[in-house]
């Protein structure tokens, strides 16, 4: 589906942060999400990168790849958790446990971008979530990874 412009409008992050332009799937029952990444050579970190075709071929950087599973969890946060960054909720990540990069995914063909929650644990302030990642391009795998993120709700100072 097209990204709603409501979960756009709430992102922490602007279009050029966000970098997905459409949900594949959300599925509660599970815990997951898909989204989709276009990649061009203009996204961030790839447009500044001195390319030579054998050593430093033009991709999309690891970075930019760990930067991405924050965007993920900031979708399953809002379609999944109910979290609204309008409502005070943010997210921030909290541990790596895991992030293996598989292959250097080119510029051309998105990326599928899928999260998984594995674990919540709910506070009366704060959420403690853990995450598997997948991200493939033309069903080859490209990054995966296991972290941690902490939700928290901070008042604004009306409340």
């Amino acid at each position: 589906m097209p990204l709603d412009p409501d979960f756009v409008a709430d992102c922490p992050y602007g279009p050029g942060g966000l970098l997905i332009d459409e949900i594949l799937r959300i599925d509660a029952d599970e815990g997951l999400v898909v989204a989709r990444m276009p990649t061009t050579e203009e996204l961030p970190l790839t447009r500044e990168q001195r390319v030579h075709p054998i050593r430093h071929p033009r991709h999309v950087s690891g970075g930019l790849m760990v930067h991405m599973t924050g965007m993920l969890g900031f979708v399953h946060a809002y379609y999944i958790l109910g979290l609204r960054h309008s409502e005070g909720w943010i997210g921030y990540g909290a541990r790596i446990t895991s992030a293996r990069f598989h292959a250097l995914a080119p510029p051309g063909e998105p990326l599928v971008l899928e999260c998984k929650s594995t674990q919540l644990r709910r506070g009366s302030k704060t959420i403690l979530g853990r995450y598997t990642f997948r991200f493939t391009q033309a069903e080859k795998l490209v990054y995966e990874g296991d972290q941690t993120a902490m939700w928290s709700r901070v008042p604004d100072a009306s409340e």
